[in-house]
């Protein structure tokens, strides 16, 4: 039994050596003017995707969804996402830039949502589900949709394409 934590930091030590660029640290400037990355709110859940971070915050009163271009340092504008009467939380965004998804709670029932930056268009892929949704995740090329879903005290994943279709997989737990 104590050949588990050997092993184990083994296994850690090979992949955080083997990567040289991985992890970085990022460094952007502290902005009172909430139009940086760095803020006096709380950035929940960041996500990195190429030249684009995603992430929630409460800095405008209300749990968002905002959008940060890393190249250019600043944040980019969402017009159209963002609701007062609902909570955003936990986004992703595919690696061109294009396709943000994330998961938002209003009235106690959570949904899925995909927001399309080049027609600035929200629209729900599931809603009003009484199970929790968590960590959903864009594939790089913006084509499928992964995220957790709670069901009878357990974590499933569920494979859904861009219009929100459970896809044919083994195991998909919504089939």
């Amino acid at each position: 039994m104590k050949l588990f934590p050997l092993i184990n930091f083994m296994v850690s030590a090979f992949f955080l050596t083997s990567c040289s660029n991985y992890p970085r640290l990022l460094s952007f400037p502290f902005s009172d003017n909430n139009r940086s990355f760095n803020s006096r709110s709380s950035e929940l859940n960041p996500f990195i995707a190429g030249e684009y971070i995603t992430f929630a915050s409460d800095r405008n009163g209300s749990q968002d969804v905002f959008l940060f271009d890393a190249k250019n340092r600043r944040l980019i504008d969402l017009p159209n996402l963002n609701s007062l009467e609902e909570i955003a939380s936990n986004p992703s965004i595919s690696e061109d830039g294009r396709y943000l998804v994330f998961t938002g709670s209003t009235q106690g029932k959570s949904g899925l949502y995909l927001y399309d930056r080049t027609t600035q268009q929200k629209r729900p892929l599931m809603t009003q589900i009484r199970n929790e949704i968590r960590n959903p995740m864009i594939s790089s090329n913006g084509e499928r949709i992964t995220f957790e879903i709670a069901n009878n005290g357990q974590w499933d994943i569920v494979v859904t394409d861009l219009k929100g279709n459970i896809l044919n997989i083994p195991g998909n737990l919504l089939q």
